[in-house]
Order: structure tokens, then sequence, then C-alpha cells
């Protein structure tokens, strides 16, 4: 009795150091996937294109369960084999986690940049799969596989693909929709992505173009496919059957809209259209589900699961390819990579001091003063933390909070305020709200750049200012629309004076291209988000304004709606 003790020691011993090897690889591996949710979540959170991807990292964990219920065998391996795959396993880990570190370090100076979300992902899918493998060879890695993939789809997709798709669905749409509602008696003509109805233009923008139904539609087609267990075949008639009842729905909403735009009010296409979005992901879900239903076959009640688990367990563990050395180097190495990417930042930022705080005071009592909606498209690209615009009447020769006189010039100051907390954004964001940017993407030609100058708002503290102006309107327009646009753009903490030779776009230069080499200087030069604002104001007449008045007109407002804040000087 004692000798039959002694011997199941080792073998107890052997089967609690394997389950506590396995929770500690499964801790490393949920560290390494929360990471990349984190990451990926602040597109998840402002575009409503990618609102979807909450829910993807919830239905992958339900779906590996599932596979969990019925995995197959763990795969005997013989001692030569063993070797070869352990050399195997330490060449694909290392090449793995050895990318995690220029991922970190780009991912915290240009979080925006969307390539790195799918280098991200791929490193962190292939360290999963790894173990996997290591656990179960390769039954379990093409068992398990499907719900490890499934997560690329919440990944955003990048530009050179996403938009080409949206602006053909948008052209495709609005062209259906205005060839639709004429055939019903209702007057349409398409002009590029707008059509015109007797009641004014719709717009098909991005949010209407359909691409955000046919994600959501790849998603649930993908979901359903995988519960359902159907072939490869039917797993590619359903994804093809969701996307063709997203972009047919997409189609009839779209029409459906310019309806209610032309029967009764432009204004009435805004109450109708978020309702319509729901419906149409309604309707793939349902339809989606019933077309998965139809395509899926009889299949036994019982999962072919593992009679024994626990023996199961016992198997799958003692035969791990990978010893415990592997795992504490790779611990040890996530946490020296976010440590030393936080490092590298923190190395060139040891000079900057913070830079005076300051906001602005709204003259609410000025002239047809009003506050101005931001667009959400706007607030989609730019992810400022807070935002304001208004606009008011002034002359050229009074006070902002006073009534013009009525044998003077009169503009439009239209003034916007944004700032950026420091955090996940890119420094680069703030550098795409610029009057050289925005006005000419509205038909403002920039006529002239006239340059930086500093305007004072208290004894002793200026902001720098650029001056750009611009004409609106054909030289056969005898007054044409003039206006001068100045613009800040504002650290939180100073550039040290050893920076003074960086390349990268500041107020003074050309605006940012985000360009892939802009990308690296910032990440190269350790420029992180550190905080920012803008302020951009533009001053609207119909008549010419001299530049010497408008700055001199500038400086004064600046003086009125400037607030320095209290201790920041």
């Amino acid at each position: 009795m004692t000798s039959t003790l002694t011997a199941s020691q080792p073998a107890a011993l052997e089967r609690r150091f394997n389950t506590l090897r396995t929770i500690g690889a499964s801790v490393l591996l949920a560290l390494l996937w929360l990471g990349l949710c984190r990451t990926l979540s602040g597109e998840w959170s402002v575009n409503e294109q990618y609102n979807y991807g909450w829910f993807v990292p919830f239905f992958a964990v339900y779906l590996f369960w599932l596979r969990w219920q019925d995995r197959p065998a763990p795969e005997v391996r013989s001692q030569k084999l063993e070797v070869r795959s352990r050399l195997l396993a330490a060449i694909i880990g290392l090449a793995a986690l050895l990318l995690l570190l220029p991922i970190r370090l780009f991912e915290i100076g240009t979080p925006e940049w969307r390539p790195l979300g799918w280098i991200h992902a791929a490193s962190v899918a292939t360290l999963t799969l790894l173990y996997i493998w290591s656990a179960g060879g390769k039954p379990w890695l093409r068992h398990f596989a499907f719900p490890i993939a499934f997560f690329f789809v919440a990944v955003p997709w990048v530009t050179p693909i996403e938009v080409p798709i949206i602006q053909g669905l948008m052209r495709v749409v609005a062209a259906v929709a205005a060839e639709t509602v004429t055939l019903f008696g209702i007057p349409a003509q398409l002009e590029g992505n707008l059509i015109r109805v007797t009641s004014g233009l719709v717009g098909v923008n991005e949010a209407c173009s359909g691409v955000r139904s046919l994600q959501t539609a790849l998603m649930i087609g993908l979901l359903f496919g995988e519960l359902k267990r159907l072939s490869s075949l039917r797993r590619i008639v359903l994804v093809v059957g969701a996307i063709a009842i997203a972009l047919s729905a997409n189609f009839c909403r779209a029409v459906f809209l310019v309806w209610i735009a032309a029967t009764e009010n432009i204004s009435e296409v805004n109450r109708w259209h978020n309702l319509a979005g729901y419906a149409i992901v309604a309707l793939v879900f349902v339809g989606t589900l019933i077309l998965g239903t139809l395509l899926s076959r009889k299949r036994p009640t019982a999962l072919q699961s593992i009679r024994n688990p626990e023996s199961a367990i016992c198997n799958s563990t003692s035969s791990f390819l990978l010893p415990t050395s592997y795992f504490v180097f790779a611990f040890c190495w996530i946490v020296a990579v976010e440590l030393g990417a936080h490092f590298w930042y923190r190395m060139h930022e040891n000079n900057l001091v913070a830079a005076t705080r300051w906001g602005a005071q709204w003259p609410e009592t000025a002239p047809n003063f009003r506050e101005l909606k931001i667009d959400e498209e706007v607030r989609r690209q730019l992810r400022f933390d807070q935002g304001h615009g208004a606009s008011w009447t002034l002359s050229a020769t009074s006070s902002p909070a006073t009534s013009p006189p009525s044998n003077s010039k009169t503009v439009t100051c239209l003034l916007y305020l944004f700032r950026w907390n420091p955090g996940r954004n890119s420094a680069l964001l703030a550098n795409l709200h610029r009057p050289d940017v925005c006005l000419p993407a509205i038909g403002w030609n920039q006529v002239a750049d006239i340059g930086v100058r500093n305007y004072p708002v208290a004894t002793s503290f200026a902001l720098p200012f650029r001056h750009f102006e611009f004409r609106h309107g054909t030289p056969e327009n005898s007054a044409p629309q003039v206006a001068h646009a100045f613009y800040c753009l504002w650290e939180d903490r100073a550039p040290s004076p050893s920076a003074a030779g960086s390349k990268l776009p500041q107020m003074a230069t050309a605006h940012s291209t985000w360009t892939r080499n802009e990308r690296i200087r910032q990440v190269l030069e350790g420029r992180r988000h550190l905080g920012q604002q803008v302020m951009e104001v533009v001053l609207v007449s119909r008549e010419q304004i001299p530049a010497e008045d408008a700055e001199s007109r500038f400086g004064d407002l600046v003086r009125d709606v400037v607030l320095v804040t209290p201790g920041s000087e």
C-alpha cells in the first residue's frame, strides 16, 4: 500500500505542474489578446463602421469553447519529431515575439495606422496557434484554427482596400436610388454621390454606402457557418448570401430615404437614417440565420468529445513541445517590450516643459451668435475629445461683442476649437484640421499664405497663428467671397531646443500627409501624443479686406476670445 502511494506521488506532482503551466500559458495568451483588443478598441469606439468589433472577442471565445467540447485526441509524437518540432516552434515563436517591439513603438506613436492592427493580430494569433499546436499537434491546430482566425473580422480594413470599396458602393447606391425613384415618378437627378430632388440634395456618404452592413454581414455569415458547422463550400454560400441580403437591404434603405426627402422634407432623412440602418442589421441577422438553417445538415446530437476529460488534459500536457523556460522568456519579453517602448518616448521627452494652457470664452452676446454643429464624419476623422464651433457677425471696426455700425463692412466670423487629451491618438492628428486642408475641400481657392505671427493675449503671453487668404467664386463673378483664416496648433508640452531641427510637420510648415516616411520619422524622433489643441478662425466677407486690416481685426478678437487658464502661465 505504501509503495503504491509513493509511486503515484511523482505522477500527481507532474499533473499539478502541467496544470500550473497550462494556467500560466493561458494567462500569458490572455494578456496578449487583451492588449490587442485595447489597441483596436479606439477604432471600434470612434468609427461606427467597426462598432461590431466589440462583440467579436466574445464570439471568438464562445466559438473556441464550443470547439473545446469536441476536440480531437492530441497527436502522439515520436522523440525525433519532438526535437524538430521544438526547434521549429522556437523559431516561429521568437520571430512573433520580436515583432511585438516595433509594433508597440508604432502603436504609441501612430496608433491610427491600420496596418499595425493586422500585424499585431497576426503576431498574437501566431503565438496562440503555436501553443495549441504544441499541446495537441496538427489535429488541434486544424480544429481550433477557425475561432482564432475569426477575430480578424474585427480588424479595420487598410485604407487602400477600404476606400475604393466605399467609393464604388457610394456611386452604385446613388445611381440605383436615383434610377429607382425616377421609375416611380419622382424627379431625381444624380450629381456624383448626391441626388437632387425637389426639396434639396440627398448625399450618399460612407454611412449610406453599405460598407458597414457588408462588414457586419461578413461577421454574421462566418459566425453562423461555424455554429452550424457547415462544410467549407456551404460556408462560402452562407457568407455570400449574407452579403447579398445586406447590400440589397442597403439599396432599399437608400431608395426609401430619397423617397422620404422628395415627398416630405430633407430634415426627415436624419430621423429615419439610423432606424433604417438598425433594421438592416436585424434583417441580415434573421436572414442569415434562416439561410444557415437551410444549409445545415443533420448531425449527431452527441458531441464527439473525449470520454475522459481528465485523461485528455493529462495526455495533452505531457506531450508539450514547449518547456517552461519558453513561457518565462515570453513573459519577460512582453514586459520588457512595454517598458522599453515607453522608455523610448520618455527619453525623448526629458527636456519638454509644460506650456501655458488656454481656452475660449465664447461671445454669446455678439450679433447673430450661434453654435455650430460639428458633423459626425468630422468627429470620426479627427477623434477629438472636446470640440466646439460658433459663428457670429462682426464689423471691421467694432468689437466682436457689439453690434456692427450700419455704414461699416461686416464679416462673418467662424471659430472652431478642438482639444485632444494625452492618450491613444497620434500627434499628427491635430494637423489634419487646417484651413489649407478644409477650405479647399469645400470649393475655396487659396490665394496667399502670409505666414506665422504672434498675437498678444495677455501681458506676457502671445499665441502664434498662421494666416491664410482664400477666394470663393469664379473670375467672372464681380463680388467673390473673401476669407482670411487663422490657424494655431498648440502643444501641451513645448518641444526641447534640440528638437528644433525636426522634420515632422509643424504649424509653420506643410500639413501632414500621413506618408509612411512621416510615420517612421514620428517614431524615430520619439514623438507621441502629449495633449494638443487647435483654434481655427475664419473671417468671411463679400468685400475685399486687406491682409493688414484682417490681422488688426483678428488681434482684437484674440484678446477678447482667448482665455488663459489661471496658474498655467
